[in-house]
């Protein structure tokens, strides 16, 4: 497999069915705020500017828990953990990055980029979901050895994962490596749809601030994809999976409008989540396209997105139990 090669396109394929998980895991931040190690790759990041860093840790945690009273009462199950104080991890609001969860019976840890977001990586809360939901996930996968050689892959930031058609949509970047993509796709047998981006002459960081896939829709930024047949075959591989694409531009995606994720109510609906300053950058035709989709969920996350360079999607572990 070369994780480069785009897949050959296929006949359009009727629009996808279930499948979307209603429960994710959060973290509650210890100590949020703007992480030095991580801005040279991350250039969503702003930093604090002399601004207190208890200041901007209290309205981090007042905006974790509006988004996770937002998702509560749509209807998601809502897993929040306790970050520590120590040690000191800035980004342990976005979990995602350390962990996912498969309906296979596999949980998969990833080899972080930044030393001190390597910390962040609990599997005592892996087995703690095991006792809360009665379940056994029955092989848990440890790719955090790739680190050793300079391979990274920053989970479901890295990747886009189509997990009914087991695709996984990459952005390659410092933190997003072949290598790194070649153990996923070996350990849970899926195909690597992997583009090269550039913003201001940088790769996007990660592949989920410029592309989203719904049930039924993606929502991708065309403009930070350089070379004409990468798009044009992105554009072929969304549409052959029979979902509405929406783009967006280069600054809506710098307001995180890409940076979204559908997940299920307890009855079956579909819920898009995403921060409330992605929502406002898109046009009234775009905001109508993506309601036809699903509830859109979109609480105010300025703090986080402003100094952790993440947003919504970024702050939730869907939790994908096994079948």
């Amino acid at each position: 497999m070369n994780p480069s090669e785009p897949l050959p396109s296929s006949k359009p394929a009727p629009i996808l069915g279930g499948g979307l998980c209603h429960r994710v895991m959060m973290v509650r931040p210890a100590n949020f705020g703007w992480n030095q190690e991580t801005s040279h790759s991350n250039r969503f990041q702003v930093s604090p500017e002399g601004m207190e860093s208890s200041v901007i840790h209290t309205e981090a945690l007042r905006e974790f828990e509006s988004m996770r009273t937002a998702l509560e009462g749509a209807g998601v199950q809502v897993h929040a953990f306790d970050d520590d104080q120590d040690p000191v991890t800035p980004d342990s609001i976005f979990p995602n990055n350390w962990v996912s969860f498969h309906s296979d019976g596999t949980v998969i840890l990833y080899p972080m980029h930044a030393n001190n977001r390597r910390a962040e990586v609990r599997t005592d809360w892996v087995d703690n979901l095991e006792k809360e939901l009665g379940i056994r996930w029955s092989r848990r996968v440890d790719l955090r050895h790739l680190c050793e050689q300079d391979h990274f892959l920053e989970g479901t930031g890295s990747m886009i994962l189509d997990r009914t058609r087991k695709v996984a949509y990459a952005a390659l970047s410092p933190r997003t490596t072949p290598e790194g993509l070649k153990a996923f796709a070996q350990t849970l047998d899926y195909k690597v749809h992997a583009i090269h981006t550039s913003v201001e002459g940088h790769p996007v960081y990660h592949t989920n601030v410029m592309m989203s896939l719904g049930q039924s829709h993606a929502m991708v930024c065309l403009q930070s994809i350089p070379d004409e047949g990468e798009r044009k075959g992105l554009m072929e591989q969304l549409e052959a999976t029979g979902r509405q694409v929406i783009e967006i531009d280069r600054d809506q995606m710098i307001n995180f409008a890409g940076n979204q994720l559908t997940l299920a109510s307890t009855s079956g609906d579909p819920l898009i989540v995403m921060s409330k300053r992605a929502l406002a950058s898109l046009r009234p035709s775009q905001v109508r396209e993506l309601e036809g989709h699903g509830q859109v969920i979109a609480p105010c996350l300025m703090t986080i997105e402003h100094h952790g360079g993440g947003s919504a999607r970024c702050m939730l572990a869907e939790i994908a139990t096994p079948a």
